[in-house]
């Protein structure tokens, strides 16, 4: 069930974070709405069976980069983050207690929250790449500049994908010189 949602997750991912430069340690920030994703409007069809399909598309690929996955909450907890203990020392982020359900949180924080070695959930990030799943609204979880990324697919199911990638801020006047970014 759900192995077209599979693939087009994983599809994504991949090409994102080559599109991207992702490098290891940086971290990707996913909302994912299941009710998108099954052709409901977001927050009224929670599917965990979605949620964990695309899930497990995503979560191989970004180990396999060396990156951390941050999951986006639902508005009922603030958007709040789910994201592994490891991510949280590395980057300085204070946990906060609480622990998503499918009707609080969402069914893809639930899922990572389940499947994570050692998860904490965290108020805010400042996340590299960027995944927004059903329009989530994961820009508040992103650096400063970010960068919008176009893909060969723009659906996962029935739900809208937009992506990004972030960028240092350029400083300085007409003078200053910039590296590529």
């Amino acid at each position: 069930m759900f192995e077209n949602e599979r693939a087009q997750a994983g599809q994504i991912v991949r090409e994102l974070l080559q599109v991207s430069g992702a490098r290891p340690g940086q971290i990707l920030v996913v909302g994912c709405s299941s009710s998108e994703i099954v052709g409901q409007r977001i927050g009224m069809g929670s599917s965990l069976e979605a949620a964990r399909a695309v899930f497990e598309a995503i979560e191989p690929i970004v180990k396999e980069y060396g990156l951390y996955l941050a999951a986006q909450c639902c508005e009922h907890l603030n958007r709040a983050l789910i994201v592994e203990r490891e991510c949280a020392e590395k980057y300085g982020y204070e946990p906060v207690c609480v622990m998503p359900q499918p009707k609080a949180g969402g069914s893809f924080a639930t899922t990572a929250f389940e499947s994570f070695r050692d998860p904490v959930a965290v108020e805010h990030i400042k996340a590299h790449v960027g995944l927004d799943i059903g329009g989530t609204l994961i820009g508040m979880h992103l650096r400063d500049v970010a960068v919008p990324v176009r893909l060969s697919l723009d659906h996962i199911g029935c739900a809208i994908v937009l992506c990004a990638r972030t960028r240092p801020k350029y400083i300085g006047g007409e003078r200053a010189k910039y590296p590529h970014n």
